[in-house]
């Protein structure tokens, strides 16, 4: 292996950077759940189409409960 090949040892499983850097002066991180859910949510690539179908999903559970108390509230 020449020296400016670089070997990606890198695996699926394994946890990514994806974590916003504001995130990290909140003092989050992927090991707490907020910070989860921004790696987890940091990490869908817009590209995919079922990455895009996993990020509407995750919008409609976190709208579906304000909307719900909104309409509770007004009615």
């Amino acid at each position: 292996m020449e020296r400016d090949e670089v070997e990606d040892t890198s695996t699926a499983w394994e946890r990514g950077e994806h974590l916003p850097n504001d995130a990290r002066r909140m003092g989050l991180s992927p090991l707490v759940p907020d910070g989860a859910m921004l790696e987890f949510a940091g990490s869908l690539d817009s590209s995919k189409p079922s990455h895009r179908i996993v990020a509407w999903v995750l919008l409609v559970a976190f709208l579906l409960p304000v909307l719900l108390t909104v309409l509770r509230l007004l009615g």
